[in-house]
């Protein structure tokens, strides 16, 4: 039976905010035919009701209409861990770590590449995670750094002024020694902000100037800090006042209500 309130949502944004694929994984799907509405195959823009049946990649899901409010987990991640789902050298992967939800899956907002320590961020919702990482969205990250060689002010100018990386220009939004830097030390930390998350650009942008990065840790990602009490490999799922200043900040309005998906059993 249809839901009598007849929202409709494309496929593609509807399978996508479930985790079951990209938009472009879906919409090639589509066009090969694969998907089918209710036994009859997809066309590329089809719109959804809740109560229609889905079948792909030999199994079915229902449409439902259900609450929107995405679900955000925070996890504090220790070195030697990569942020994919499966890694082609079968190293640890952060989702290893993470607590199982029945009909749904985390899915990453942004990376940590594997010597890198600290926040990350997983959400229930696709849309959500695709906003958070857009750079249209203007979320900065907050990283503690530890430098090792000598850092003056010229070279901070530099690293705020943008300087120029192999994939192109790049800058820190904001620069700040650290109150625990030691004088005389060969390393002093700084802590640093940044308005996008192309690979390793934070060590790039250091590297870029003759030092180098030995300590890394991602303390902020928008709104949301690190909790000093979440230990490394130790998660928590955000809380209602939590999430809403995470969408005030990152200036994300979650519709009322959205369309989702639950696998059933195939008829056979």
């Amino acid at each position: 039976m249809r839901s009598e309130t007849n929202k409709q949502e494309r496929i593609q944004k509807t399978l996508a905010r479930a985790g079951l694929g990209s938009r472009r994984q879906i919409e090639q799907a589509i066009k090969l035919g694969q998907i089918k509405i209710n036994n009859t195959p997809v066309e590329l823009g089809q719109k959804l009701t809740a109560g229609d049946r889905i079948v792909w990649k030999n199994r079915v899901w229902l449409v439902e209409e259900s609450q929107a409010r995405p679900r955000v987990l925070m996890y504090h991640k220790p070195e030697g861990l990569v942020t994919t789902r499966q890694d082609e050298f079968n190293r640890p992967t952060v989702f290893d770590r993470l607590p199982t939800i029945k009909g749904q899956k985390w899915l990453n907002i942004g990376r940590l590449d594997i010597n890198t320590t600290g926040l990350l961020l997983f959400t229930t919702d696709g849309d959500f995670a695709h906003h958070m990482t857009h750079p249209s969205s203007n979320i900065d990250r907050e990283y503690a750094c530890r430098i090792f060689g000598e850092v003056d002010d010229d070279m901070i100018e530099r690293l705020l002024a943008g300087v120029e990386l192999e994939d192109g220009p790049a800058h820190f939004s904001d620069i700040q020694r650290a109150e625990e830097d030691r004088e005389g030390s060969a390393n002093h930390w700084f802590y640093v902000a940044i308005m996008e998350g192309r690979n390793r650009e934070v060590r790039r942008l250091w590297e870029s100037q003759g030092v180098q990065v030995n300590r890394l840790k991602r303390v902020r990602y928008g709104g949301v800090f690190l909790p000093k009490n979440l230990p490394q490999g130790k998660h928590r799922e955000l809380n209602d006042k939590e999430l809403s200043i995470l969408f005030e900040d990152s200036h994300y309005e979650p519709p009322v209500s959205q369309l989702s998906v639950k696998s059933v059993a195939k008829k056979r």
